[in-house]
């Protein structure tokens, strides 16, 4: 039952729920909005109908409108926005510290409520969430990748990772972590419409939200390719359902550097359609 109820004390039968469903299932025969129970079953949990309803008379799925947060006048100045993505930075120096756990779940709600294929929403976060647990994990991966090198068994292009944990091993060179507090690793179903395009969106909102609380984050293309493609057993280790593909794995936590302004990086390489 997708629950949807309308206070028609409120409603001021505007049609804008339904006019702005997705898949058109909300009719106006009676005058208020409501979805004939033969089409409850296409209903994708998006909740437009709630979030556009301008009077706050409705709710689905037992999502009410005064649990919302209201947006009249809560997004950010479109010159602050656009200095947050300009001045985002790839954090490779952090304090060795675990961050509160409050501000990790309060990054992992936020970052969970990304768009995804289908709305499926499917996107399963694996974090290491304490600086000791990641220490141990590390020891595991490099250790597990001198293994590999020693046996000859690292692919074609990928035998640098040898040399990498032989710099762990010999001066403490973290290539892989950057000595991070903690790891995420975003995962959704090989059934999903959309699995790792789901996850990279999931993560880009997660770094963006970091950022702008003053947590660092790294898009960790070599810790994926360790956990993903040379060393699965880590995935086992990680709790990674076999039926997951990983979209990418981040390190984060609080930034051992400041920075002070943008980057340049040139005008957009765009072309003009003209038909």
């Amino acid at each position: 039952m997708v629950q949807f109820m309308i206070d028609e004390s409120k409603c001021t039968k505007c049609g804008f729920c339904a006019r702005d469903c997705p898949i058109h299932i909300i009719d106006m025969d009676s005058g208020y909005p409501s979805i004939p129970v033969e089409n409850e079953g296409a209903c994708l949990g998006c909740q437009h109908c709630l979030a556009i309803c301008p009077t706050a008379a409705l709710s689905i799925w037992g999502r009410k409108p005064e649990d919302s947060l209201p947006l009249a006048g809560a997004f950010p100045e479109p010159d602050r926005l656009e200095a947050l993505i300009k001045g985002r930075r790839s954090v490779r120096c952090y304090r060795d510290e675990n961050l509160a756990p409050e501000l990790l779940h309060r990054l992992l709600d936020v970052a969970a409520q990304a768009p995804s294929g289908a709305n499926d929403r499917q996107v399963r976060f694996t974090v290491i969430d304490d600086k000791e647990v990641l220490a141990t994990f590390r020891e595991e991966v490099y250790a597990g990748l001198e293994k590999q090198a020693a046996a000859g068994n690292l692919p074609k292009g990928r035998q640098f990772f040898g040399e990498l944990a032989r710099l762990w091993k010999e001066q403490a060179v973290d290539a892989l972590f950057l000595s991070a507090p903690h790891l995420l690793v975003a995962s959704a179903p090989r059934s999903c419409c959309t699995p790792e395009t789901d996850c990279l969106i999931a993560l880009s909102y997660f770094e963006l939200f970091a950022q702008s609380l003053g947590v660092g984050v790294l898009w960790d293309g070599l810790a994926k390719l360790a956990i993903d493609d040379l060393l699965p057993e880590l995935r086992r280790r990680l709790a990674i359902p076999e039926g997951h593909v990983i979209g990418f794995t981040m390190v984060f936590g609080k930034p051992a550097v400041k920075y002070q302004r943008t980057v340049e990086h040139g005008s957009a390489n765009f072309v003009r359609v003209s038909l």
